[in-house]
């Protein structure tokens, strides 16, 4: 993804927090890459965990950015539901609820 389309979809925070901090930018987005592009785990489920993670720390951003970023890699909306179902005995339903809520408003039907 270009970085031009991917600004449009970052948080303006980030966005500006990258601008202002340049090589603090470029190190946090080649460190997610480098991560994932390490190990045996594919694109796909390396957003499923990333999305799991964002749930349990209840972020509304991430949990978005990590469902759009799950789809991309083809995650179904039925893997992200499970994603997102297994934490319940972890997270609780309540904080469950609310990452089902966001990732709902990526949902096109």
């Amino acid at each position: 993804m270009s970085d031009e389309k991917q600004s449009h979809e970052l948080p303006k925070h980030y966005v500006n927090i990258r601008e202002r901090f340049e090589e603090y930018g470029v190190v946090l987005s080649d460190l997610g890459r480098v991560v994932r592009e390490t190990g045996p785990i594919d694109e796909k489920n390396s957003q499923l965990i990333q999305l799991a993670a964002s749930a349990a720390i209840r972020s509304e951003g991430a949990v978005h950015s990590h469902t759009r970023q799950a789809m991309e890699s083809g995650a179904t909306k039925d893997e992200i539901y499970q994603s997102l179902l297994l934490l319940t005995s972890t997270i609780g339903f309540p904080n469950v609820a609310a990452a089902i809520s966001w990732a709902e408003d990526l949902f096109v039907d």
